[in-house]
């Protein structure tokens, strides 16, 4: 895109300005917003002025058909075209034609006030890197938010959020937020519907960005037709990337579940039926507890896999899991340990086979011999399945090098 830029006038002098003079860009995704764009961009301009700083306006056009670009020009916002749909595409389109040092973000459907973006300016002149709104610390006007949204789709997202990344945000979705444009550049941001506000919370959490909140007010929106969000298409886009960038929850700890359910059952049926209140536990629970071990094994590789591979791109920071298998882990230790394992239960049918032999090759007692075949059948499966890994890991490991030079 080009570089041209325009600069918004004021009467006072810029504070903190940036070598090219724009000290905070205000970027609104837009999507036929005719009745509203204008509105906003006359707000964020009066904004810049009262803060008495240098900045500049851009309207993220996603392909509006109703004008919304020449209201937003003549109102005096500069117009980037995106052509990629979605949300997040457009703010990223939009972001990266930014000069400010500072970057404000908000909807141009006049739900947020951008008279009142000032606290979020001087959070981050104070040296924080990510500033949040928080609707719920604020006000949320009638008729603004869908009570579903209000008490269950917003809370529960933004507290599973918090779960998983141990981030202690009030409001994770709120689409009023301003930022520093290299920490934004660091976050390398990739999605592009709705879910890129979760992303942006997200890695700024996994990186150890600063990240503050401040009161907001929501407004009910000026558009006069129904919104673009769709409250199961994005709630579910917002959780799948929740469990996506984070394998701890989303495989190892069910991993950590299924392995002591699997190998507590085995174990504790190993020496025979277990009566309890009535109920009798045999063979068929061991069968369900080897079951178990082997889902949750699986499981446990997976979320190796996915650590590896996130730490490889970048997505995520290194920890205990990436750092052992990047300094202890190799393909040939993985091969002996899954071949010990392997040979272990191999032995364990071997002796079936041999008290079946002492038997003439007759009937067998299933109720005794059956828990030695669940050991024997359990131990060649995660022999097997720890050198395919041990390979699999090994083949991530080989293309490292080329990302690490792609970076530089």
């Amino acid at each position: 895109m080009a570089s041209t830029f325009c600069l918004v006038p004021v009467e006072v002098e810029p504070k903190n300005p940036t070598e090219q003079g724009i000290e905070v860009s205000i970027v609104m995704p837009c999507l036929n917003e005719a009745r509203t764009v204008g509105v906003c961009v006359g707000k964020a301009i009066r904004a810049l002025s009262e803060m008495g700083t240098t900045g500049e306006v851009i309207v993220a056009d996603n392909g509006s058909t109703d004008g919304s670009q020449e209201i937003a020009s003549a109102a005096g916002a500069r117009i980037i075209s995106v052509a990629r749909r979605g949300y997040g595409a457009a703010l990223q389109g939009g972001i990266a034609d930014c000069h400010g040092r500072y970057i404000v973000m908000g909807d141009a459907d006049d739900s947020y006030d951008f008279t009142q973006i000032a606290p979020f300016v001087e959070r981050l002149r104070a040296g924080d890197d990510l500033v949040v709104g928080n609707r719920f610390r604020g006000e949320i006007r009638p008729g603004a938010m869908p009570w579903h949204h209000r008490y269950i789709g917003n809370p529960v997202l933004t507290g599973l959020l918090n779960l998983f990344y141990r981030t202690r945000v009030g409001d994770a979705h709120c689409g009023l937020r301003a930022f520093r444009k290299d920490a934004y550049e660091r976050l390398n941001l990739v999605t592009t519907g709705m879910e890129f506000a979760s992303e942006m919370v997200v890695k700024a959490s996994l990186q150890g960005l600063r990240i503050s909140e401040v009161p907001v007010v929501l407004h009910p929106d000026g558009r006069g037709r129904s919104p673009h969000l769709r409250s199961f298409r994005d709630g579910w886009r917002h959780l799948r990337f929740l469990l996506l960038f984070c394998p701890l929850w989303l495989f190892l700890l069910p991993a950590l579940f299924l392995l002591v359910t699997g190998a507590g059952l085995m174990i504790w049926l190993t020496p025979g039926a277990r009566p309890v209140g009535g109920i009798v536990f045999d063979v068929h629970t061991m069968l369900l507890g080897s079951l178990c071990l082997i889902l949750g094994y699986q499981t446990l590789w997976l979320g190796v896999y996915s650590k590896v591979f996130g730490h490889r791109l970048g997505l995520l920071p290194a920890d205990a899991i990436t750092r052992a298998v990047g300094s202890w882990f190799t393909v040939e230790r993985g091969l002996v340990a899954g071949a010990c394992v392997f040979v272990a239960g191999l032995g364990v049918n071997g002796w079936l086979v041999a008290q079946w032999w002492n038997v003439s090759l007759g009937e067998l007692d299933v109720g005794r011999t059956m828990r030695g075949a669940l050991w024997g059948l359990s131990g060649m499966v995660l022999g097997v399945q720890t050198a395919y890994s041990a390979f699999f890991v090994g083949l991530l490991d080989l293309w490292k090098p080329a990302v690490e030079s792609g970076a530089d």
